[in-house]
């Protein structure tokens, strides 16, 4: 297999075309999760149903992607990026039309796919066609809008919700995927690494065995137990060393080079991603309960509350770009992650169960900063070694580590969360329940014990008094905010360690030439 040229005299618009489908993935994940409750009636699915279309979408999504990453290496980036990218616009549909859960289920399982197909290429493709002294500008963009699509999603979402119904979360992606599809083949050059390469079919069915397991284990280990769940997660572990020891024996062309890990940079980029993204899947999943669940905000009014500080984290990804090309990304990256865990501490200490939106600000605007700061100069620093024939190979990696972080960070940030609220709110609760009749203390302890359980304040039980249910509520939204809060606290501050770690770990890069 030849070497494709790559060359393009508009490395930027090409880079716009693979970021517009990028864009469009990313923000139909998170619209998707703002619309659990609409989904369970509008296809008369089970919650459990539809947990597991947020679920498989991620399980799928997270395994692909060192097998997606390398045949990029093989078939070349714009080949595959064009048929993830027709495959998530074709699954979009399906969605929109789905009558039932299994339906749903299926076609979330087809847009993980191509969403894992077209993911890599965009790293591959910035790797491809544009030359070092600008590659920082170019991976500011990328972060830019990873950082602006979360975070638009809820806004977008809530207002298809609002107006055009749940197939439009999905319908929307069509027109978007077919101009991408069309802008692609007009102006996205051929882009292949050098050399030939073969794909090894015992070291794909290894990575991918062993990362199922692990990331099953870890995204259902809340819903049915960890101790089920760990045989699963110790199986995949153990598939994963034998992947390790296939790899090692010298192939010609393996499924991952080893190689890639001797560049010390490429390593210890990698460690400082998995902690920067477990940390990063803490801040929106605790904000969104807090905003939502404590202080009764609507998904749309969650979203302009969090809009601020993901404008400032596109703007300064960009920025960030820009400083890391002129002075390397060694010094910008400890800056941004020492700014983010800053950010959280203000938060910890701004935030209490009455804050207005206005109080959050602060916070949310230095964690924007941080975060954008972060993006850019990571990806640089992770990638700048690499030689572009292991392009693919490396984004696949890299990727797949990073999503495993935000895996990890959620169950045990979420689990610490989880812990803290029940602890907490049982002692506020006995309290609160001081102040009602006796005939209803037990109600609310068994009420308070099923909210902390799903993240909601305790419902008051059916054939109460209007006057009795009104005390019921009002007194357990009190305790469920105020313990939400203490335990908001707690992850907030458990995040901030686990940055300020990696910001450590920077220490351990190469020194800047």
């Amino acid at each position: 297999m030849t070497e494709v040229p790559s060359a393009t005299r508009r490395p930027w618009l090409v880079l716009g075309v693979f970021c517009a489908g990028f864009f469009m993935a990313l923000l139909d994940g998170t619209i998707v999760n703002i619309a659990v409750p609409t989904l369970i009636s509008g296809i008369d699915a089970s919650y459990n149903q539809v947990l597991w279309v947020l679920d498989a979408y991620l399980l799928v999504f997270t395994v692909l992607l060192i097998t997606t990453g390398r045949l990029g290496d093989i078939f070349g980036y714009r080949r595959l990026f064009l048929i993830g990218t027709t495959l998530f616009t074709v699954a979009s549909a399906l969605c929109g039309l789905a009558g039932s859960g299994g339906w749903l289920l299926a076609a979330r399982v087809l847009q993980a796919v191509g969403t894992a197909l077209l993911f890599p290429q965009v790293i591959s493709a910035i790797l491809t066609i544009f030359p070092p002294e600008l590659r920082g500008r170019a991976f500011g963009v990328f972060g830019a809008i990873a950082g602006l699509a979360p975070v638009a999603g809820p806004i977008v979402g809530g207002f298809i919700l609002a107006h055009l119904g749940w197939p439009w979360i999905f319908f929307i992606n069509i027109p978007i995927g077919v101009i991408t599809i069309i802008l692609t083949l007009i102006y996205a050059p051929p882009m292949r690494s050098g050399g030939s390469h073969e794909l090894d079919p015992i070291g794909v069915a290894l990575a991918t065995g062993g990362l199922t397991g692990i990331v099953f284990g870890l995204v259902e280990g809340e819903r049915y137990g960890w101790g089920p769940m760990a045989p699963v997660i110790v199986a995949g572990l153990v598939l994963l060393v034998l992947f390790v020891l296939w790899e090692s024996r010298g192939k010609s062309e393996p499924f991952i080079p080893m190689a890639l890990f001797s560049a010390r940079d490429f390593s210890v980029g990698n460690g400082i991603g998995f902690l920067f993204y477990a940390g990063m899947m803490a801040i929106p999943l605790v904000m969104v309960l807090y905003l939502q669940t404590a202080r009764g905000h609507s998904p749309l009014e969650t979203g302009l509350i969090l809009l601020p500080g993901a404008v400032l984290t596109a703007v300064a990804s960009a920025r960030s770009g820009r400083l890391a090309d002129r002075f390397g990304g060694r010094r910008i990256l400890p800056a941004g992650l020492a700014t983010l865990a800053l950010g959280l501490l203000v938060l910890a200490v701004t935030t209490g169960p009455h804050s207005s939106a206005w109080s959050l600000l602060p916070g949310l605007m230095i964690i924007g900063l941080g975060n954008g700061a972060t993006y850019a100069p990571l990806q640089q620093i992770t990638m700048d070694g690499v030689s572009p024939r292991l392009a693919g190979a490396a984004s696949g990696v890299a990727n797949t580590i990073r999503q495993i972080g935000s895996v990890v960070g959620l169950a045990v940030l979420g689990a610490l969360l989880s812990a803290r609220l029940n602890t907490t709110l049982q002692n506020d609760a006995v309290r609160q329940a001081a102040q009602l009749p006796a005939h209803l203390r037990d109600d609310f302890m068994t009420a308070i014990g099923d909210g902390a359980r799903h993240f909601t304040p305790p419902s008051p039980p059916a054939g109460l008094s209007p006057a009795e249910a009104a005390l019921f509520r009002r007194l357990g939204e009190e305790a469920f905010t105020a313990s939400f809060t203490s335990a908001m606290h707690t992850t907030l501050l458990a995040t901030a360690a686990t940055l300020l770690t990696a910001t450590a770990f920077c220490a351990l890069l190469a020194k800047q030439r």
